[in-house]
Formats: structure tokens, C-alpha cells, sequence
């Protein structure tokens, strides 16, 4: 038995139906369910499905280092607490800065200067604080800049914690994205255990391809393993796609992250 719990994000399985067919066929499984954008989505009938929506996107347009593209963050995010209220979803994913359909960012920073990161530290200060009046927690998520998301600031689990611990307050916590921090840091279990007392969640895929546990490099057990000693209690969720069947996939994704009696 472990402690912590399965989620898997709707985007990425299931393709081929639509978005609350795949939150319901997520939600049979067993796991808990996770959404990006909710803008062209009909929240009602998510939430009528009756899933437990564990993160979904935290704004629709913004940036974290200026100040009307923070100005502009805060007021979607404001918005998107009122859809996390009504979908009872606890967490809400924030990034360096916003980001377009292909994931490139919407404010390239080749070079992120001192008055950037004192930016964003006050803009996810005042983020944490709605998250505080709203009951709701943010997460501010680590990419890679390498494959996936080039140009985007603050893009490191490193540069990420950094922020969430300045700003030291429990309605703005860390995204941990392993297979972000495989591309660009490696070393994944000692970063989980530097970085586990500021995590909201943690998102796993596999390195390369972002598909589910088992198709690539990370061992994923021993990162479970590890998770369970150090007694995480969160969320892990698969944001990954799947690699053929998307049944198959999310059984290899809950064997990954079922610890063994004797490993426990």
C-alpha cells in the first residue's frame, strides 16, 4: 500500500473521444482526473460526471515577470478559481509564463535578469494569496526548455522550488514534473527529496517520447519506492501519452507506482 494517490491527465489518453467520455472512462479506472484549459470546455458536464478532478490550468492568459502580463494572470486565474470551485478541483497549474497551443511560450527569455525573478516572485505572492481567499492551491510547474517548451523563464525544478520558497506560503506549492526534470536536471530522486516539503503534486511521463512508465529511461518503481519512504501523501499523475493502448498505458502507469509490501 502506498500513501499517495494516481491521477491521469484527460489531454493525453483516450483521443479519439470526447473530453467528458475520457474523464469518465479515467474516473472508472480508479484514478483521479486532470485538465488543462477549461476556455473551450463545458464545465457542467465535466462536473456532472462525477469525477474527483485533482489540477486543472490555473489562468488563460499571462506571465509571471511583467507587469501587465502579471496584471492579466492574476485576472484569468481569478476566473479559474470560480470553474476549480465549481469542479471541486484543489489545484491549479501555473508557468513561467503563458503558453501558446504548440507550448512554446507567449514571452520568450533567453536571458532571465534579476528584476524578472523579483517580478514573479511578488506576482505568484499575490497569486498564493487568491489561492488563500479561495481555498484553492497553486502550483507553479518546472518544464524543459530543451524538447518541449524552449524560451520559457524560470523553467528548471531548481528555478521553480526557488520561487515557490521565497514566496513561502502554502496556497502557492511546487508541480513536480519528473519527465520535465529528466530532460533538463536528471538526478530524480535526490530532486524529490530536496523538493518534497514545497510539493503540490507530482507528474510523471517517460523520457523520450513522453509516454507512460515502462517505455523509456526512468525507473519509475524506484521512484515510487522512494516516494513511499518519504512518506508523500500527494498526488502522482500520468501527463503523458500513451504509447499504443490507452488501457494498457494507464495499468503500466499504476504498476509503476504500486510499491511492494516488502519495498513499503
Amino acid at each position: 500500500m502506498t500513501g499517495f494517490r494516481l491521477a491521469v491527465c484527460a489531454e493525453m489518453v483516450f483521443l479519439d473521444l470526447p473530453i467528458e467520455e475520457r474523464v469518465r472512462r479515467i474516473a472508472d479506472l480508479g484514478f483521479e482526473v486532470e485538465i488543462w484549459g477549461w476556455t473551450t470546455k463545458d464545465t457542467a458536464a465535466l462536473a456532472r460526471t462525477g469525477a474527483t478532478f485533482s489540477s486543472m490550468t490555473g489562468y488563460v492568459h499571462g506571465t509571471l515577470a511583467d507587469p501587465d502580463g502579471a496584471n492579466e494572470l492574476l485576472r484569468t486565474a481569478e476566473r479559474s478559481l470560480r470553474i476549480a470551485e465549481e469542479l471541486d478541483c484543489p489545484r491549479l497549474n501555473v508557468h513561467g509564463t503563458g503558453l501558446d497551443e504548440r507550448g512554446s511560450p507567449v514571452v520568450a527569455s533567453q536571458v532571465v535578469t534579476p528584476g524578472m525573478w523579483l517580478t514573479a516572485a511578488r506576482t505568484l505572492t499575490r497569486l498564493a494569496q487568491l489561492g488563500e481567499r479561495a481555498g484553492r492551491v497553486f502550483t507553479l510547474e518546472n518544464l524543459n526548455t530543451a524538447v518541449d517548451h524552449p524560451g520559457v523563464p524560470f523553467a528548471t525544478a531548481a528555478d521553480a522550488l526557488t520561487l515557490v520558497e521565497a514566496v513561502d506560503n502554502p496556497h502557492l506549492r511546487l508541480n513536480l514534473d519528473l519527465y520535465h526534470a529528466q530532460i533538463g536536471e536528471g538526478n530524480l530522486i535526490r530532486l524529490v527529496e530536496r523538493a518534497l516539503p514545497h510539493v503540490g503534486e507530482i507528474q510523471v511521463a517517460d523520457v523520450p517520447g513522453r509516454r507512460e512508465p515502462g517505455t523509456g529511461e526512468i525507473n519509475y518503481p524506484a521512484i515510487a519506492t522512494a516516494l513511499n519512504r518519504l512518506g508523500y501523501t500527494g498526488v502522482v499523475a500520468l501527463e503523458g501519452w500513451a504509447s499504443a493502448d490507452p488501457l494498457q498505458a494507464l495499468e503500466r502507469f499504476r504498476a509503476a507506482f504500486t510499491v511492494p509490501t516488502h519495498a513499503a
